[in-house]
C-alpha cells in the first residue's frame, strides 16, 4: 500500500538543506527505491517534509541505511536540536506520478 508521510520540524530551512545534501551525498538509486515523491519546504515554524513511499518498509529501509547516518553527519549522535519534529502518516488516496509508473 502507498505510504504518506509527513514530519514537520521547528530548525531554520538551513538545517534541511544540511540534512537533504548528506542524504543526497550517501543515497543511491536502491536506498532510496520506493520514493517516488520527496518534498521539502520552508515554514513559518521551520520546514516539512512530506514524501510518499510504495511502503511502509521502503520507508524504514531507507531511513536505517540513509537518514539515519546523515542526521549523525549534521546533528552528531544527539537528537537534533530544538523540540522533537511531529510526524504524521496518512494513507495515499490519490496519486499519479506517470514517470515513477505509480498510480495509487
Amino acid at each position: 500500500m502507498t505510504y504518506g508521510i509527513i514530519t514537520r520540524v521547528a530548525a531554520p530551512g538551513e538545517a534541511y538543506v544540511a540534512v537533504h545534501r548528506a542524504v543526497l551525498a550517501h543515497a543511491d538509486r536502491v536506498s532510496l527505491e520506493g520514493l517516488p515523491v520527496h518534498i521539502g519546504r520552508v515554514t513559518a515554524a521551520g520546514f516539512e517534509v512530506i514524501e510518499i513511499w510504495k511502503s511502509k518498509e521502503q520507508l524504514d529501509a531507507a531511513n536505517r541505511a540513509v537518514v539515519d547516518p546523515a542526521m549523525v553527519e549534521v546533528f552528531g549522535d544527539g537528537p537534533p536540536p530544538g523540540p522533537p519534529a511531529v510526524v504524521e502518516t496518512f494513507d495515499v488516496r490519490g496519486l499519479v506520478i506517470p514517470a515513477a509508473d505509480l498510480f495509487s
